[in-house]
């Protein structure tokens, strides 16, 4: 009986199905702590930027309540916990600004700017990165020499110099600060936009040239060799069978150009190439600089935001790097 139930438990085993390979990524990605608190945070800054607007004390700018403090007197207040005249509410808890906002409200309408920001860099760059490097790296030859060649052109020149010089020619000729898409019915920043379409178009070269090393190496491989010799297509070895095998690396490298995006953001703001009309961290670091001795607290709130959310998408990236590393053993 009993050799019979070990039979069994054994015919069992082998019917279940191998873990695939998410679920071993996941369980990979379970054990890294880093990598878990790294998700922590970035959940936590998607959901303030998706729902911080219900929770905020006073609405964003250039909503004329979010001036409210300045009519009150309260301006260059230090953070307060409590407000005497109702003690079971918060009153500043960030303090104000000199303008007469109040920061905590500011930092939490920046943060979905800053989500928009991030993931709109990252989407433009990757999707050049990816054309690029697979067009690169599968035909070779005389194509790949050409792109090589423009890629490095944009590696070398001082980007963020570039940058400046076209936000800032961009950005004026902007008539309207919001643009609105029709079948939606969403308003867009206009001026932050062409910040971040810029960037993309800035920031695509050294991704562009790792994807086109795994086209080089992957095409090499005996299961490719096997596809051509069956006839199939380029298209479909592209998008059926290299990209694929690519989209580990594809992850990890995105959520590292993301935290990259925001940096580089707050970075334009604070030298004053940014969007005015939109609330921003940069923007806000911008805006409070010369009086930084005075309202300290205007500067280390926002900069503490994007310190934070950077450090949460490096250690998301990590861990993804960690987790979905093919050399790596359980």
């Amino acid at each position: 009986m009993a050799s019979n139930k070990k039979g069994e438990k054994i015919k069992e085993k082998s019917k279940r199905r191998p873990a695939s390979q998410w679920a071993v990524a996941w369980r990979r990605f379970k054990r890294n702590k880093a990598g878990v608190f790294g998700l922590i945070i970035v959940m936590a800054v998607f959901f303030v930027g998706i729902f911080g607007s219900f929770f905020a004390p006073y609405p964003a700018r250039p909503n004329k309540d979010a001036i409210k403090p300045f009519y009150k007197g309260d301006v260059r207040k230090p953070p307060s916990w409590l407000d005497p005249e109702e003690p079971n509410n918060f009153k500043y808890l960030f303090g104000t600004t000199p303008i007469g906002t109040d920061v905590f409200s500011d930092v939490i309408h920046g943060t979905k700017y800053t989500i928009y920001v991030g993931l709109l860099v990252t989407a433009i760059t990757m999707a050049l990165s990816i054309v690029v490097g697979a067009i690169a790296g599968f035909y070779g030859r005389w194509v790949d020499n050409l792109l090589m060649r423009i890629s490095e052109v944009f590696l070398v020149f001082p980007a963020l110099l570039f940058i400046l010089v076209f936000v800032r020619i961009f950005t004026l000729t902007v008539g309207d600060p919001f643009l609105t898409i029709p079948i939606i019915n969403i308003q867009i920043p206009a001026g932050l936009t062409i910040v971040v379409v810029i960037l993309g178009l800035f920031n695509w070269a050294s991704n562009a040239r790792m994807i086109r090393g795994e086209f080089l190496r992957i095409r090499e491989l005996e299961f490719i060799e096997a596809e051509r010799a069956l006839g199939a297509s380029n298209t479909r070895i592209i998008f059926r069978h290299i990209l694929p095998n690519l989209l580990s690396s594809i992850i990890v490298v995105s959520s590292l150009t993301i935290a990259y995006a925001i940096l580089l953001e707050a970075a334009v703001s604070f030298l004053g190439f940014g969007d005015v009309n939109t609330i921003t961290w940069g923007q806000i670091l911008q805006e409070n600089f010369s009086e930084m001795r005075i309202v300290w607290w205007a500067e280390i709130f926002p900069g503490l935001a994007i310190l934070l959310t950077v450090f949460g998408f490096n250690l998301l990236g990590d861990g993804l790097s960690d987790a979905l590393n093919p050399r790596l053993r359980d």
